[in-house]
């Protein structure tokens, strides 16, 4: 899953190049992700095994890509799956099943030409009618897809009214002119839609296949049909699962790794205990390990723009206090949470859109650099908000929940939460509750929760894949919050300003300062980082900023 130390350095680097592939700058070559070297490098002719086995925090939730919506199915799926385009190594929007594109001069119509050579691991050919069909399965409401109404409604014409209940999918915008030819009419002209066409709702599927399944699509590997570079062969839930080559894959040329294995590893010394024994060939680190491997050449940090957050359910009437949820995130001493108890990379967050992702147009300044931290721990003000809210509801003691996951990081970081704010804000009791991963995210998606210590990953380069979550009634809201100011500004920056890189810029700066200075709707808390240990033998295997975290496509092991 992940790289080996000399290519982190690209990282920041990729995220600025995957920004100017977003707006319409992609690769010419099928394998531009790939080395050339020796035979021992091509995985072809050296007797060298090409196959790992990486880990995973969590049991895949699903593998139907309408339905998927935590990391760990975007890793497993976005290997078995490709769209109109694919990211590289240097961030850049390849060719996928597209072998380009051309957009409309009002931005509203693309078309999207599609190579003849690609298939289905059954032979079907890959055709725009996958796309189509794909899409606006995503959309239909008995389809209860999470991200097919959020990712495309407003986006692509009639999706909202489809999602709705109001209008016929069939009406949606997205039409295959042949079976080569896929054309796109847009809401409005959306300055990321090229760059949102990798992330996994977009991916194209078998009609026939989906449907003879059913309801049992994407639930186990032979309910799964691939047309990426590997192929799901077997899935033990709860354990793990295999992936192999897809012969049938169009550029299978290109593809080293015989077989990727996922291992699921909750607890960091289980996982450290089987890469030492040679039994997996990667795993995440915490606090306890870092100091012992920081000097070993297995050892490398992965920087992510992924926020770990608080989600305040206005629902709770504590919670629906501004004071209170002021309260919660000034007493949270972050630099101590990423010095001590994480210790693997991870830094404070400054904000709710992360550093080094997105620069303001026209320069080099980064979206934090720009607007500044507007997070900050004050136990004394964190005491002065809290107290506030008590007069307020009329309590002298207060028990609040918090929800995350089950994992031993994750143990130590909630231990932690609970002792912060129990110990800072008087009358305060802390309930923890822990659940697998699984879980968490469905009780996330349900609004089953007080506090949820939450996570959220890009799902394309624009300041709108975090700042558009908190529209009223919003797919990922599901926190009852609601601010028409709020609102408004989102739909200015995405309408009025659609074209206006600046004037967007700065709407979505005024958005952030908003949902943070003045409603507290949810306390950034960390920017993530993964420390780990990674097969040093392992090359060719690199981080994405979006859709899966780390890309196997061009991956293999060296002698």
């Amino acid at each position: 899953m992940r790289k080996h130390n000399s290519l982190w350095l690209l990282f920041v680097l990729m995220l600025t190049l995957i920004l100017a592939a977003c707006s319409g700058g992609e690769s010419t070559s099928s394998n531009s992700g790939g080395e050339e070297g020796s035979s021992s490098e091509s995985g072809g002719e050296s007797d060298v095994k090409q196959e790992i086995t990486i880990t995973a925090k969590s049991e895949i939730a699903s593998m139907d890509p309408s339905l998927i919506t935590d990391t760990v199915s975007f890793q497993w799926a976005g290997e078995t799956l490709e769209g109109l385009f694919r990211l590289d190594k240097e961030g850049n929007l390849s060719p996928g099943i597209a072998k380009d594109s051309s957009v409309s001069e009002d931005g509203l119509t693309w078309t999207f030409n599609l190579r003849e050579d690609a298939e289905w691991e059954n032979g079907d050919p890959v055709t725009a009618h996958d796309f189509v069909y794909s899409w606006q399965r995503a959309v239909t409401p008995e389809t209860a897809s999470e991200y097919g109404p959020y990712f495309l409604g407003g986006v692509v014409k009639n999706a909202t009214a489809i999602s709705s209940g109001e209008m016929d999918p069939e009406k949606l915008g997205a039409v295959a002119v042949d079976d080569h030819t896929l054309e796109v009419t847009l809401e409005k002209p959306v300055p990321y839609f090229k760059g949102m066409t990798v992330f996994i709702t977009f991916m194209p599927q078998n009609q026939d296949f989906v449907e003879k399944h059913g309801q049992d699509f994407g639930t186990e590997a032979k309910f799964t049909l691939s047309n990426g570079p590997f192929k799901m062969t077997e899935w033990n839930h709860g354990e793990g699962w295999t992936l192999k080559k897809n012969d049938s894959y169009w550029d299978a040329d290109a593809v080293k790794l015989q077989t990727l294995n996922g291992k699921v590893i909750k607890e960091i010394s289980t996982g450290v205990n089987l890469y030492e024994s040679g039994q997996i060939d990667q795993t995440e680190l915490n606090a306890e390990f870092v100091d012992q491997y920081s000097t070993t050449e297995d050892f490398n940090v992965a920087k992510q723009p992924y926020m770990y957050f608080f989600k305040f359910n206005q629902a709770n009437e504590v919670l629906a206090n501004v004071d209170a949820r002021k309260a919660i995130s000034l007493a949270i001493d972050r630099q101590a949470l990423t010095d001590v108890i994480l210790n693997d990379g991870s830094v404070p967050a400054e904000g709710y859109v992360p550093s080094n992702f997105v620069n303001k147009p026209g320069t080099d300044k980064g979206f934090r650099e720009v607007q500044g931290s507007l997070v900050e721990a004050n136990e004394q003000k964190a005491a002065e908000h809290w107290q506030k809210a008590l007069d307020a509801l009329g309590k002298e003691e207060v028990t609040l929940e918090i929800l995350g996951d089950d994992t031993g990081t994750s143990q130590n970081v909630m231990a932690y939460y609970k002792d912060q704010l129990e110990t800072k804000l008087e009358g305060l009791t802390i309930n923890l509750v822990q659940v697998p991963f699984k879980e968490r995210v469905r009780r996330g998606q349900e609004s089953e929760f007080e506090i949820l210590a939450a996570t959220w990953g890009p799902d394309y380069i624009d300041p709108n894949t975090y700042l558009n979550m908190y529209l009223t009634d919003g797919q990922n809201n599901n926190m009852n919050f609601s601010s028409e100011e709020y609102d408004a500004l989102i739909a200015k920056a995405n309408g009025e300003y659609a074209q206006d890189p600046q004037k967007r810029f700065e709407t979505f700066l005024e958005a952030e300062r908003l949902l943070l200075e003045e409603y507290a709707a949810v306390a950034p808390i960390y920017q993530d980082a993964k420390a780990q240990l990674f097969r040093p033998t392992i090359k060719n295997a690199f981080p994405t900023a979006t859709g899966p975290e780390f890309e196997f496509k061009w991956a293999y092991v060296e002698e």
